[in-house]
């Protein structure tokens, strides 16, 4: 793949993935010293599913956030464009799918939250996936992203930096079934959006109440957003008697 922006070739995407599968999860543990856990966890407390809720957890990869959301008592359903991650998930009690973030296979307003971790930067058209997301939600129903971010501190953002352009494909290469994709997904981290700018981006897509959390000082940031409520069409005109 050539190096990247954030203008994305979805099957190129997906391609991708299919090849990094075998030993996505595993790799990224090692890149991240054991944190992904520690974020995925977060962002599990975060949404505050409840037994009986239903729960959409979009780009779940190889769905091992999904299995832990269905501790919960919720029922959580993950979908993912790679049909090679879903297959590596297909082991795990809860239902995995191949689906398009852009063209969720649900109905309006069907599920009681929504989540993403790690993929809302890979998706071709971030705003419009947010968008989706909110249709499939209820009114009142809560999304969580969990993405990379900037971290605030100066110093520290230089080092990351640092890290993301030598030392997170050196280690790539001797641990991940497809290199190359870890030289693309440090790029997209550096393209992304900061915090503030993420924000009013999921504020314009149908979502209120919007905040996020720093994780790891800012490598990784937690947003959080309730679903608006339907606005009600404006009442119709009162019928004039007509002048005798």
């Amino acid at each position: 793949m050539t190096r990247a922006t954030l203008a994305k070739n979805p099957d190129d995407v997906s391609a991708m993935f299919d090849q990094a599968a075998p030993r996505y999860d595993l790799t990224n543990t090692l890149l991240s010293a054991g944190q992904d856990r520690v974020w995925r966890a977060r962002a599990r407390e975060a949404l505050a599913l409840r037994p009986g809720e239903r729960c959409l957890d979009v780009a779940c990869g190889t769905g091992v956030s999904t299995e832990a959301l269905g501790r919960s008592g919720a029922t959580v359903v993950g979908v993912d464009r790679s049909a090679g991650m879903v297959g590596r998930g297909a082991h795990r009690p809860v239902t995995l799918r191949v689906g398009d973030a852009l063209h969720l296979p649900f109905r309006d307003a069907e599920f009681d939250a929504v989540t993403i971790m790690f993929g809302l930067r890979n998706v071709v058209d971030a705003p419009a996936a947010l968008r989706e997301m909110a249709r499939v939600v209820r009114p009142g129903g809560r999304l969580v992203v969990c993405e990379f971010s900037h971290p605030a501190w100066p110093p520290f953002r230089t080092v990351y930096l640092r890290y993301l352009r030598d030392g997170l494909p050196r280690i790539a290469r001797r641990v991940s079934s497809n290199p190359d994709a870890y030289t693309y997904l440090a790029e997209t981290i550096r393209a992304w959006p900061a915090q503030r700018e993420l924000a009013a981006v999921i504020a314009g897509c149908g979502w209120s109440h919007v905040s996020w959390r720093n994780l790891t000082g800012g490598v990784v940031a937690l947003h959080r957003a309730v679903r608006d409520a339907p606005r009600p069409a404006p009442a119709a005109p009162a019928p004039q008697e007509a002048a005798a």
